[in-house]
């Protein structure tokens, strides 16, 4: 899947047109509009699209033209400025189709009233609208509110800024957003999500080359994409060859996170899950893990000969996740920071890891590393402060370039930067806020480091199905999702078909 920046779209569209034409784009974007506009609206009802003085407006014109014979259709249309010819040709089809046309309404009520119980369409602006909205938009825009009725958003929602995600004043908050040819990054970040609702991507006839021509400035998977990442096990395969991890994870006080990193490494995949804990977690964690391999660390050796016996026992894996639940003491700081240090496997660092690493990031530096630090823990190691949300984009590909080190950003708009694009996880969900998922996710990364992927495609592949999975725990458990939840659903949750759906391709 496309995920093009505004600037990358109008260039992409420009290339389409010249080989194709404006008006067969906007008849391809309003037939699979109204596939969409099917899906959601009862057969017979009420459709009202308030379309903009632009070619969004013309997607509005051109999708309920495909729907008029089967729906009440009414287009409140703004004409006040000069429109494309393939708009003014869209609205003479809409009209011929039985359309009933309208001017848009003056204030919210008026639009409310229009629309009543039926879907409304916002089709007032596209992605190369600037905020704030005009005022005589705002002055609609509340009615074209999930919370009120059914809404189905052309592109992008009015009001949501394309490439950063800003929600400007008056913002539709749409049901389902049908965006077109490619996604775009502001639909994926936060705070626009709220405003998204449910997202499909659908072509509409701009070609493949041409959307490969655009550089990968941001990237997110598709159910697709993702299981193309992810390595086929041979017939004639052996539990080391399937993956195997080195955890290195676990303390008398917080033995769960070993636990459940451990488990994530193992429900992600791994043949052979091998975790190295102190002498004094052992027999908690021996508790809970009956297929893993618990190796003992002494609890009152010299770190040196702990950093030995580590880089002696990942002889045998294929990739390192080292820091849930470990500790925070000078102690176990030495022994991070000197094991990764001397390792020479992928790692992925988190948690008291990444506490330890605050200070000494250069051992990391030119190695096949992913650290996945939550907000606060990415304040310490970026040594920055506070994150805001609107900066989360900027200071993760500052870190990502100063550092060297492949970086996933937690939150419900997981960002990975590896220097080179932006990847943004579709799949993040509220299910995640509690204790332990985060070691979940480090276990899944290690496993796909360990079976050959790039810390870059571990990452985003970990992140995507780790979201995936908390999606089906939360289906089933409706409340009360915990960390175990979503390791016991990642194998249900994986994606049986990488086919794409004749409504174009879930993204949200």
């Amino acid at each position: 899947m496309y995920v093009l920046t505004p600037q990358q779209m109008r260039d992409a569209d420009r290339a389409a047109i010249a080989t194709s034409g404006e008006d067969a784009l906007m008849r391809n974007a309003g037939r699979r509009i109204a596939q969409h506009a099917r899906r959601i609206a009862p057969a017979g009802s009420r459709i009202v699209a308030f379309a903009g003085p632009g070619n969004n407006g013309g997607d509005g014109f051109a999708a309920l033209a495909e729907l008029a014979s089967e729906y009440d259709c009414v287009v409140a249309a703004d004409d006040s400025a000069h429109s494309s010819r393939a708009r003014i040709a869209a609205q003479e089809r809409a009209q011929k189709a039985g359309v009933n046309v309208v001017p848009l309404p003056g204030d919210a009520d008026g639009a409310a009233a229009l629309a009543g119980e039926g879907l409304a369409v916002d089709a007032l602006f596209g992605t190369g609208a600037r905020l704030p909205l005009p005022e005589k938009y705002r002055a609609i825009t509340p009615a074209l509110d999930a919370g009120e009725r059914r809404v189905l958003a052309i592109d992008i929602p009015s009001g949501i800024d394309a490439l950063t995600g800003a929600v400007g004043e008056g913002a539709v908050r749409a049901t389902v957003t049908v965006t077109l040819a490619a996604a775009k990054p502001g639909l994926l970040l936060e705070p626009a999500r709220e405003n998204v609702g449910e997202l499909w991507c659908v072509p509409i006839g701009i070609g493949e080359a041409i959307l490969a021509a655009q550089r990968r400035e941001y990237a997110a998977l598709d159910a697709r994409a993702f299981c193309e990442l992810l390595p086929e096990r041979p017939a004639e395969s052996d539990k080391r060859s399937a993956g195997a991890p080195l955890v290195i994870a676990g303390s008398p006080q917080f033995p769960g996170a070993a636990v459940l990193c451990a488990r994530g490494a193992a429900r992600g995949g791994a043949g052979y899950v091998t975790v190295a804990t102190p002498r004094s977690a052992a027999a908690a964690l021996r508790m809970h893990l009956i297929e893993q391999v618990v190796v003992e660390l002494d609890d009152e050796a010299p770190p040196a000969a702990v950093v030995e016996e580590l880089l002696d026992l990942s002889k045998r894996n294929g990739a390192v996740a080292i820091g849930p639940g470990l500790g925070l003491d000078a102690r176990t700081g030495e022994i991070v920071t000197s094991f990764l240090r001397a390792n020479r496997l992928p790692v992925v660092a988190d948690a008291s890891a990444l506490f330890h690493l605050s200070k000494h990031l250069d051992v990391l530096r030119d190695k096949r590393a992913v650290v996945t630090p939550h907000a606060g823990e990415f304040a310490r190691l970026s040594g920055k402060g506070t994150v805001a949300p609107q900066a989360r984009v900027e200071r993760v590909r500052e870190f990502a370039e100063r550092t060297g080190i492949t970086t996933l950003l937690k939150g419900s708009d997981t960002l990975i930067y590896d220097g080179t694009t932006m990847h943004v996880n579709p799949t993040g969900t509220s299910a995640l806020a509690t204790a332990g998922t985060g070691d979940v996710l480090t276990g899944i990364i290690a496993t796909l480091l360990s079976q050959g992927l790039s810390p870059v495609d571990a990452a985003r592949a970990g992140a995507y199905w780790h979201g995936l999975a908390a999606r089906r725990a939360l289906r089933e458990r409706r409340a009360g999702v915990i960390a175990g939840d979503v390791a016991e659903a990642l194998g249900p949750s994986l994606p049986h078909s990488t086919d794409a759906s004749d409504y174009g391709v879930r993204i949200l």
